[in-house]
């Protein structure tokens, strides 16, 4: 297998819009959890069945599992856009490697910032639903969710394949 060529590519104005949109999204929700930690019960949402409901509370230091693994999954995927010669794609022409690279990137990008943006959404709405203003995700979370994710990649794929 021929390894795909190395290119030096700017990152594309988009990718660099939904950066600034989800870390503006993330650092509030921040600033909204510390500003909220003191009052909050002890005792908060830790996990929602299929349908949205809450079927355990654990402790509210719980609240800061997701923005923690939010954060890494985006340093870590931030670092794997700059390598879009390493991602695994279908066969093609040198000369259109660089569409390719714009494409991937954009998937990784897009991805990385909804995964940031959800994971924002679930810390607020478990701060919601511990301070008795919800009463948890709703029965529509769960398939708006895989629908945005795998239509988010089905997006790129088409894309890629059309090219």
């Amino acid at each position: 297998m021929e390894k795909q060529p190395k290119l030096n590519l700017p990152k594309p104005r988009l990718a660099v819009f939904l950066d600034a949109v989800a870390l503006l999204v993330f650092a509030a929700l921040l600033m909204y959890l510390f500003g909220q930690f003191a009052s909050l019960p002890d005792k908060v949402p830790g996990h929602y069945n299929g349908a949205g409901e809450v079927d355990r509370w654990g402790s509210k230091i719980e609240l800061f599992i997701l923005p923690i693994i939010g954060a890494a999954m985006w340093v870590f995927m931030s670092i794997t856009e700059k390598y879009p010669h390493t991602f695994n794609y279908l066969n093609f022409s040198k000369e259109k490697a660089e569409a390719h690279y714009v494409n991937g990137v954009l998937m990784m990008n897009v991805l990385k910032n909804e995964i940031v943006l959800l994971f924002s959404f679930l810390t607020y709405q478990n701060i919601q639903v511990a301070i008795g203003k919800a009463e948890g995700l709703g029965a529509g979370f769960m398939p708006i969710f895989l629908a945005v994710i795998f239509g988010t990649v089905l997006f790129f794929m088409v894309r890629m394949i059309r090219m």
